[in-house]
């Protein structure tokens, strides 16, 4: 299966130098903890990633070290050149690189290197589900056919 079959193409995005405080509003009010930093990209009229900004970020490198968050911009926090992965890639790739590099979430990018979604563990988990669910589907219309046919 590809990445483009799986990854949401809504994205709560932010910018660099964004302040952080309105960077956390926007995690709040989205109900999300994990923000594309993106610039724009001139020559695609696109939006490139440029870093990625979690709610574990902010806790870790402000909050937990007693420091106003109001002083920090997104730029002074975010992880910078975030592993991407490509929108035709395959969910086992981005599985590899969520697991090497101990990560939930990775920009999807179209082939100009362009923004076009996020893919989460969250996402691949609720496929592999339904695929479970569909072979446990079919064990059991089997044995309910069998038992039809030999009565």
């Amino acid at each position: 299966m590809i990445v483009s079959k799986l990854c949401r193409p809504e994205v709560v995005t932010v910018k660099p130098h964004q302040e952080l405080v309105s960077a956390a509003e926007l995690m709040r009010e989205h109900h999300v903890g994990y923000l594309v930093v993106v610039q724009p990209d001139l020559a695609n009229e696109a939006q490139k990633p440029v870093g990625v900004l979690t709610d574990r970020d902010i806790v870790v490198t402000v909050v937990a070290r007693q420091l106003d968050p109001r002083a920090f911009r997104v730029e002074d926090v975010m992880t910078r050149e975030p592993v991407v992965v490509g929108e035709s890639d395959s969910v086992a790739k981005a599985l590899e690189s969520m697991n090497r590099i101990g990560v939930r979430h990775l920009p999807v990018v179209g082939n100009r290197g362009q923004l076009v979604g996020v893919i989460s563990l969250d996402d691949v988990i609720d496929a592999l589900a339904d695929q479970l669910g569909n072979a446990a589907g079919s064990i059991r219309n089997e044995q309910r056919i069998e038992e039809g046919l030999r009565p």
